[in-house]
């Protein structure tokens, strides 16, 4: 099962919706659920949501920092990722929601099969400035240099965009490779 962690974003619920859709086994949880009942739910991965400030991310630090399985940060959750590793967020120079192209520098496991672009739906209010030591980029635009990123060794990717929204071209597919993450680590 993997654990959607409700960071109070307006896409957290369709996350849950698009996982259930595509027949991924998944629970909704808030924030602010202890990490030792995170731990007795013994998923398999973790999808951090989007939210309206790093102010209110609840335990998601502490998730990232002490759970060891994949994760996918997803707007803000990508943010908290950065935080987390060393990174720095700002405010965006381009401040935006709407349709952006991605250029995929690497398909790596979450982008397999995407490439070499992507039309996404992005909300770029805040974003990565710094690429935390132990990350490479994946994807950039012409609006973000880090659209999305993954840990040097472990399964831990950062997504700026949102592969829920119907907008997101082929945004079942990050779910579905980041699921299967998931399942080959087990």
């Amino acid at each position: 099962m993997i654990l959607i962690i409700n960071n109070h974003g307006q896409y957290n619920h369709r996350i849950h919706r698009t996982l259930r859709y595509l027949q991924i086994p998944s629970s909704l949880v808030p924030n602010t659920t202890p990490l030792d009942e995170i731990i007795s739910m013994e998923p398999d991965g973790l999808i951090l949501g989007g939210g309206p400030s790093l102010e209110m991310a609840g335990n998601c630090v502490e998730y990232i920092q002490k759970l060891d399985i994949p994760i996918l940060g997803i707007c803000l959750g990508h943010q908290l990722i950065a935080m987390a590793y060393g990174g720095e967020v700002a405010t965006a120079e381009a401040e935006s929601y709407a349709q952006i192209e991605l250029e995929i520098l690497d398909e790596d496991d979450i982008f397999r099969g995407l490439g070499p672009r992507m039309s996404v739906w992005a909300s770029h209010k805040d974003e990565v400035k710094r690429l935390p030591e132990d990350f490479n980029v994946l994807a950039t635009s012409s609006i973000c240099e880090v659209e999305a990123m993954k840990h040097h060794e472990r399964p831990v990717y950062g997504i700026q965009f949102h592969p829920e929204v119907h907008h997101t071209q082929d945004g079942h597919r990050v779910f579905e490779n980041f699921h299967e993450v998931c399942e080959n680590l087990q």
